[in-house]
């Protein structure tokens, strides 16, 4: 199975960020901060290019922003400069999430201006957030040199759809206010563990004695270390485990109706996600990636069972269990699992 190492960027961001330097302006709170990876030169190399954020509170996507582009060949070993001058920013090589410009060819990557409406485009229609723009123009390039492929090879941009569907998309829709359901109704928990919440936490408390430029930028390192490890944990997740998995499940669905003439029930005769041991699940496809439901759970009556009054209820062998919402069940074997399937579909 093809993997990738756990080398390049990880290990580059055990050691960042290297230095920061005492604010140039104290009323523009500029704060300089070496390259997290990919930086060619020592940590005590003259930046090449400068890279502008607001100074003030922070968020996940100008943290994770400025993260990802130092990861690029045009941006590496950059300076990181916090500040809201629009004079001094005028001067930078690359602006993020302030200035009231999207303009790649300038390298300006804000979305607070009037009139911005920039999606990721196909076939997603959130709107960006300034992590999302970076990843928009950089992303390829990004994944590229994790997997040392051309940015056109098919597996760099399966992983440039997935990584953003599964990861970036989120911080845009967070930063931009939309909700993830089209509902009035208030939501049933509260969930403050997501990464831009995390992220959040990191700025200067208000009961913080200490609210200095220095002990805020500070705090923008860490969000930035925070933000691009776990972008990279996603890269590398995507591109070692799921990629792989995916190529095993589609040659399972293109030999479907070797299994049942139906074409309704799908074997992975190779372990992926689950259970390593030699006996074999049911499981149940979700109406949706990320819904709970199934299409068409396990009958009713053999839910909450197992072992011998299992077998009996569902008149097959070796049946150990099956869930008590039905998603998914267990048997001995894999002829058992298989007739098991083959009978809840009749049910």
């Amino acid at each position: 199975m093809w993997a990738i190492t756990r080398g390049g960027f990880y290990q580059k961001l055990l050691n960042f960020p290297k230095t920061i330097s005492r604010p140039l302006m104290a009323t523009s709170n500029l704060i300089r901060v070496s390259s997290p990876a990919y930086s060619t030169g020592s940590p005590n190399d003259v930046p090449s290019k400068r890279v502008g954020t607001h100074s003030g509170s922070f968020h996940c996507d100008e943290a994770l922003g400025c993260f990802m582009i130092c990861l690029t060949t045009k941006f590496s070993n950059s300076e990181i400069v916090r500040t809201r001058d629009r004079k001094v920013l005028e001067g930078f090589d690359a602006v993020l999430d302030v200035g009231g410009v999207y303009d790649p060819s300038r390298d300006r990557y804000d979305h607070h201006q009037k009139g911005f409406e920039e999606v990721f485009g196909h076939g997603f229609n959130t709107k960006l957030s300034s992590a999302g723009l970076v990843y928009k123009h950089f992303g390829k390039e990004i994944i590229a040199k994790e997997l040392q492929l051309g940015e056109d090879h098919p597996d760099v941009q399966r992983l440039f759809l997935a990584i953003y569907k599964n990861f970036m998309e989120a911080i845009d829709a967070i930063d931009n206010g939309i909700n993830q359901f089209d509902t009035d109704k208030p939501p049933r928990y509260v969930n403050n563990t997501n990464l831009p919440s995390r992220v959040g936490r990191l700025n200067l408390d208000w009961m913080d004695h200490n609210q200095s430029p220095e002990k805020e930028n500070e705090a923008f390192q860490q969000a930035m270390a925070l933000a691009g490890s776990e972008f990279l944990d996603s890269v590398r997740f995507h591109a070692k485990s799921w990629l792989p998995a995916r190529s095993i499940v589609m040659e399972c669905i293109a030999d479907r109706y070797d299994t049942d003439p139906s074409g309704e029930i799908m074997v992975l005769k190779r372990f992926t996600a689950d259970d390593r041991g030699k006996r074999w699940r049911v499981q149940a496809v979700a109406i949706s990636p990320d819904r709970f439901e199934s299409r068409k759970p396990l009958p009713a009556q053999w839910r909450g069972l197992t072992d011998d009054e299992l077998s009996k209820e569902a008149g097959v062998p070796g049946c150990i269990f099956v869930h008590i919402s039905g998603f998914t069940g267990g048997n001995q074997t894999y002829e058992g699992a298989l007739a098991m399937a083959r009978t809840a579909l009749k049910i």
